[in-house]
């Protein structure tokens, strides 16, 4: 029964995530099993990967549907940095997957560098691997490792074991129910094990079945590599446009100040951070993928420039040849409206002072304050008595 009296507080602690107390929202805890019955459970998944898309798609014209699969120098990508023109050391890391849906986490990117995937049956195996329970870590990873199989003949997906036992001639609604089993995290039966040694199934197949706790179905695995692949070809034949995207879409955590000073600064970031591990705060933490795709594109020969009072954007960043130039909303204290209310009043009419900025933008002391600190009001008087004079 819904009692409109009680607050979500008063059956489930509530904090910040990550003890951010500056996050827009906030996070529950509990045992959903307790509420399951008389709670309605919304799950609102996130939409960045699909925005990113869209602006993607607006700004080279090129139409995601008809980027093929089967690129040679797009699947080179994934186990090496060579296509995009910069080396391992240089961008930290062997792969060029910063960005790149399901495929940019440190986890994701050791895994790559592991298997050394080249089709994109291999990248369907790494995001069944990547996304399953006891399938890489102690299972398939030292299977690869020790010689005893490859990317192509580990189980990646669920469907695999089905396929597989049915090829080596097991009865297909009994190879169904082995799958079932396993992807669940039940094992096998004795029964079935015997069944499977009668059909010559190696004894490192049963054992890697045993140890599963969950598996990626191949379809799931198949939508989430056609995404990666797509935003691979972006990023390798319309680079500036894809970091354009990125950022836009992506950086929370963009330091203006460090990613216009270029390369060697966005490495000392990343350096220090590093150094601290365990000890890094939240914020420094969620700073480092931006910095690392801040890394990669300036080692490729691009770079950020300062914020522009009649060139930025208010929330996007804009292409300015082989440069962008951040958005107002890149400066940590200005929110979106606040960005917004600027561009508003830019396009009226030009500012004749920062006194004029200021009242018509509704800019706070403090944003003006930040705006002056990066040279934003070169040239212009402090107030509109100065301007006239």
């Amino acid at each position: 029964l819904f009692r409109s009296y009680i607050e979500v507080e008063d059956i489930t602690p509530v904090q910040y995530p990550a003890d951010d107390t500056s996050a827009e929202w906030k996070t529950t805890h509990f045992d959903y099993h307790a509420y399951d019955e008389n709670l309605l459970k919304l799950d609102i998944l996130g939409h960045d990967d699909p925005t990113m898309m869209r602006m993607l798609h607006d700004i080279t014209g090129v139409d995601p549907t008809t980027i093929p699969m089967n690129d040679p120098k797009v699947m080179s990508v994934f186990n090496s940095t060579e296509a995009l023109g910069v080396t391992e050391e240089q961008i930290r890391t062997p792969v060029g997957t910063y960005g790149i849906p399901e495929m940019g986490t440190k986890f994701v990117r050791q895994m790559l560098h592991e298997t050394k995937p080249s089709s994109f049956a291999d990248l369907l195996q790494i995001s069944g691997l990547s996304h399953g329970t006891g399938v890489w870590v102690g299972n398939a990873q030292e299977l690869i490792r020790n010689g005893t199989c490859t990317i192509k003949t580990v189980i990646g997906c669920r469907d695999d074991i089905m396929i597989y036992l049915i090829y080596n001639g097991l009865e297909a609604s009994l190879a169904f129910q082995i799958t079932e089993s396993v992807r669940k995290g039940r094992g096998l039966k004795e029964e079935w094990i015997e069944i499977m040694k009668e059909h010559n199934i190696p004894q490192w197949y049963i054992e890697s079945c045993q140890k599963i706790e969950y598996m990626f179905p191949k379809a799931h695995a198949a939508a989430y590599v056609i995404f990666a692949v797509r935003t691979v070809y972006y990023k390798l034949y319309h680079p500036i446009a894809f970091y354009a995207a990125y950022f836009s879409v992506r950086a929370e955590e963009f330091d203006v100040d460090i990613f216009c000073q270029g390369y060697d600064a966005i490495y000392k970031k990343l350096d220090e951070i590093e150094a601290k591990g365990f000890d890094a705060s939240p914020k420094e933490k969620s700073m480092v993928p931006i910095l690392e795709m801040g890394l990669e594109m300036t080692a490729r020969g691009f770079s950020f420039k300062g914020i522009d009072l009649y060139r930025s954007a208010a929330d996007k960043f804009k292409i300015d040849g082989d440069s962008l130039i951040p958005p107002f909303s890149a400066i940590p204290g200005i929110g979106l409206n606040a960005a917004r209310n600027i561009v508003a009043a830019r396009e009226e009419a030009e500012f004749i002072s920062i006194e004029d900025f200021q009242r018509r933008s509704k800019a706070s002391k403090t944003v003006v304050d930040t705006l002056a600190s990066m040279g934003c009001f070169r040239g212009l008087p402090e107030s509109n008595q100065l301007a006239l004079f």
